[in-house]
């Protein structure tokens, strides 16, 4: 009640201000489909006055923008590193973090695979580099191609942390600007592999895998072994529209569109 509450006051001076654009920069996880949906839902629910700028470039693109005042909302699918919270002070930017939802991050192959399932201890051995061919887990015989996030991605390195053991790609991985073209490469290479939030996790050509036996649906989130947190980022004195926007992604009404989309709300958990 008190965040909604908080989100018609909030709304009401927007209104009152005029027209006002938002600039959110960040994670593409976020930024590509459920912050343009929720977006859309905060405008229709009377805030038709806010025009919305949206750069999903990565979660570390968030924290300088949120520095230099190029963005007043960030996006991440991961926590903010101390290195860059500093950074932000010494800019005089103080930010707070703001849990909007869980994910878990998808094993993608090939809907043409005929593996189905793998083990986390096989899954590591793949996007290391130490299995080579599908022969050796079962699977038709083929080089396998890994698909990765860039190296501005958050989901990249919790890829790196949840299933890698912080070790590090082979360097015959292929970077992607982003869970939509792993899984579209992937949905055209039958010797493909890669990683998506869940979200993307049906695109058509491809298809999730199970880990050791746990299918990655939301449902079993709990105990999925590559889930997560993701976030948005604001100063701890916002503007009126950014606190508006964050009230009501917070809120029962933007926590639906969360689900919706795909991705799990943050009080299912």
């Amino acid at each position: 009640m008190k965040t909604i509450s908080k989100f018609f006051t909030a709304a009401a001076m927007i209104s009152m201000a005029g027209a006002q654009t938002l600039s959110i920069k960040g994670s593409d996880t976020l930024g590509a489909k459920l912050v343009p949906q929720l977006a859309e839902s905060f405008k229709a629910s009377g805030n038709k006055n806010v025009k919305f700028e949206i750069a999903a470039e990565g979660s570390t693109t968030a924290f300088p923008a949120l520095a230099n005042g190029t963005a007043q909302i960030g996006m991440s699918s991961r926590k903010v590193k101390d290195d860059e919270r500093t950074f932000c002070r010494t800019k005089g930017v103080y930010i707070k973090e703001h849990p909007i939802c869980h994910d878990m991050i998808c094993v993608i192959v090939n809907k043409n695979s005929p593996l189905a399932k793998l083990t986390a201890d096989q899954v590591a051995k793949i996007f290391t580099g130490q299995i080579k061919d599908w022969s050796e887990i079962g699977g038709a015989p083929g080089p396998i191609s890994i698909y990765t996030r860039n190296t501005s991605s958050g989901t990249y390195k919790d890829w790196q942390k949840l299933a890698m053991g912080g070790r590090d790609y082979p360097s015959s991985s292929l970077k992607m600007a982003g869970n939509e073209q792993i899984a579209q490469e992937v949905a055209k290479n039958k010797n493909g592999i890669g990683y998506v939030g869940l979200a993307y996790s049906k695109t058509s050509g491809t298809k999730a895998i199970t880990i050791d036996g746990i299918e990655p649906v939301a449902a079993n989130a709990k105990k999925y072994p590559y889930a997560r947190l993701c976030y948005l980022y604001a100063p701890d004195k916002p503007s009126a529209e950014a606190d508006a926007f964050m009230s009501y992604v917070e809120s029962g009404p933007g926590q639906d569109i969360v689900r919706k989309v795909g991705f799990i709300p943050v009080k299912d958990l």
